[in-house]
């Protein structure tokens, strides 16, 4: 009888300093009425007891058992921004991660908060397409040759990899980030990314030379890359992945996504487990001697307050809360809270402290959820709720100091997450809506590179016959407002653009003049052309203002509001490049 190699995974990825369990909200039907319930999941503390809890099972089964982290810890939080990813390394030590893959945010501010970070932990970072070969050794913070570094060899044109061991059998991860990295981050110039897949080909074709059969590739590619990778590379055992915040489980009873855990292509599982340390992947893996994956069965896993706030416009019954709870209890990707008590202790003694008093400095009152999300579909056809908002409270702020301004224009990614109804506090922005602290720019440009910025952004964030770079480009604006159809020809995708008429009661909106001037404000990250928004640069003029950044202009504009009550008239028109023509 052939023997089976069984393996217990445990993955996370896109944490971005969530170390504290996260505000979540799911919808409920019980007996045809609906429910609100909210909730706090997932943080390190309940991952770190989980991750000991399924320990101790492998061993007690004896099973392999590997915890890996699909990249993106930094950013996200105030913890970040105070500490600059000393608590990350000190919390994700805590965790005994057997890897990480690097992500992009890793790399936002160049490579030495990178090094700071290897300098600090205790587990191998995989970047196994990063060249590093041209790195310039006489400079501040070079990271060539570091020993928990495992980046790309030029001399082979391969990735090193992190040897495991699965009872008699050797395991391989090979660690492979975004190849279009200088496009959405800001590396040192002196490093370069090897084109994805071409590094993976090699790498098992190598592996498999040597007779290693079971290959795992540790993904910061995103889910749409990583189907590709499997779809071009054969041999590949198992693909764990980060990068597009993919929450894989059937979560419709909770009003959440439908996806399937560990989808498979070319017979490769591809696993991910969402976003914000929110939730945890654990799954039971079965491979054959030869590395195919034979069965896989898990789950991503909330993690839950013990108690919860339910709450129904037709009004909430005790019996509604038991029924709700026995829903909650059943769903097979829901865990409690259970927490692992030295990480509660050090993040309440040695972290949050210093960053408490933020969240006691309140800007304005919600008086609704308002959901971001980086593209429109069904249930939000214009996109982002809150992302315009953002966009006018920069338009309105630099518009205070500079009378002429004509649009704010913003991405996607830029925006970091949802705000739920209630008290908005200084650390939601700076912490966790707006954590890139950028500077803003003003430019005055043409109205035909407006319409080339714009769809340039969207082919980029849809792979809409470009290499795109992820949903995190797409456009949001307040003072333009577009229609893109995906399925007309490149260079004629923008079908309308329009701007507004400024102190116009109602709003009066005129069609963008492809020979006219205007002048937009942007942040200096999407002001650098960065992520298909590279048109921007052949603006007349780029002016850097002093005065504001990103972050401080809404929390200003805040201020000023106090709520975010009126609806704001939509801006965004999208037809996808896959919807059929009618």
């Amino acid at each position: 009888m052939p023997r089976k190699y069984t393996l217990k995974l445990a993955h996370i990825n896109d944490t971005h300093s969530h170390f504290d369990a996260s505000r979540i909200k799911f919808c409920l039907t019980h007996a045809g009425k609906k429910f609100d319930v909210y909730s706090h999941t997932g943080g390190y503390a309940r991952i770190g007891h989980q991750i000991n809890q399924a320990r101790i099972q492998a061993k007690q089964d004896k099973q392999a058992f590997l915890f890996l982290h699909g990249g993106d810890s930094f950013q996200g939080t105030l913890y970040f921004r105070q500490f600059k990813g000393v608590a990350n390394a000190h919390l994700l030590n805590l965790l005994k991660p057997d890897a990480m893959v690097l992500g992009n945010h890793e790399i936002d501010a160049g490579n030495a908060p990178v090094l700071a970070f290897l300098n600090n932990i205790e587990f191998p970072v995989l970047a196994g397409n990063m060249d590093l070969s041209r790195e310039d050794a006489s400079k501040e913070s070079p990271m060539s040759g570091h020993p928990r570094l495992l980046d790309y060899d030029s001399q082979t044109g391969k990735a090193k990899v992190l040897i495991k061991q699965i009872h008699d059998k050797t395991l391989a991860i090979i660690g492979i980030t975004l190849d279009q990295m200088t496009e959405i981050a800001r590396s040192d110039p002196d490093i370069y990314f090897i084109n994805a897949i071409e590094t993976t080909r090699k790498t098992v074709a190598h592996l498999k030379s040597q007779g290693i059969d079971h290959i795992i590739v540790l993904s910061h590619l995103g889910l749409d890359q990583d189907r590709l990778l499997t779809d071009t590379v054969d041999g590949i055992s198992l693909i764990v992945g980060g990068h597009s915040h993919t929450l894989q489980g059937d979560f419709r009873s909770l009003g959440l996504s439908a996806t399937t855990y560990g989808e498979r292509v070319n017979n490769t599982p591809i696993l991910h487990a969402g976003k914000h340390a929110e939730t945890l992947g654990l799954a039971d893996i079965e491979f054959d001697a030869n590395g195919r994956v034979t069965r896989l069965q898990g789950h991503n896993y909330f993690m839950l307050d013990q108690q919860f706030t339910l709450e129904s416009a037709a009004g909430v019954a005790p019996e509604d809360y038991t029924a709700i709870r026995s829903q909650l209890e059943q769903h097979p990707g829901i865990l409690w809270q259970q927490e692992d008590p030295q990480i509660i202790r050090i993040i309440a003694s040695e972290y949050r402290p210093a960053i408490a008093s933020m969240d006691k400095q309140v800007l304005g009152f919600l008086p609704r959820d308002l959901i971001h999300t980086r593209l429109p579909s069904k249930a939000l056809p214009h996109g982002s709720e809150i992302a315009p908002w953002v966009c006018k409270g920069i338009y309105h702020e630099v518009k205070r100091i500079h009378q002429s301004v004509d649009f704010a224009l913003h991405n996607a990614g830029g925006v970091r997450q949802s705000l739920s109804k209630g008290e908005l506090t200084l650390a939601d922005v700076i912490g966790r809506l707006l954590p890139f602290d950028l500077p803003l720019v003003k430019y005055q440009i043409l109205g035909l590179y407006l319409f080339e910025t714009l769809e340039s952004a969207i082919n980029s964030a849809t792979n809409n016959s470009v290499t795109g770079t992820g949903a995190g480009s797409f456009p949001y604006t307040y003072g333009l407002k577009y229609c893109y159809d995906g399925r007309k020809p490149q260079g004629k995708r923008i079908l309308t653009l329009e701007i507004l008429c400024p102190n116009s009661a109602p709003e009066k909106w005129i069609a963008v003049d492809k020979k006219q001037h205007y002048v937009g404000v942007s942040s200096a990250y999407t002001a650098s052309g960065k992520e298909g928004y590279h048109p921007l640069l052949k603006a007349q003029w780029q002016r850097p203002l002093e005065e504001l950044t990103l972050a401080n202009a809404f929390i200003r504009f805040m201020k000023r509001e106090q709520t975010l009550e009126q609806e704001l008239s939509p801006l965004v028109s999208y037809t996808s490049h896959r919807e059929a023509e009618n």
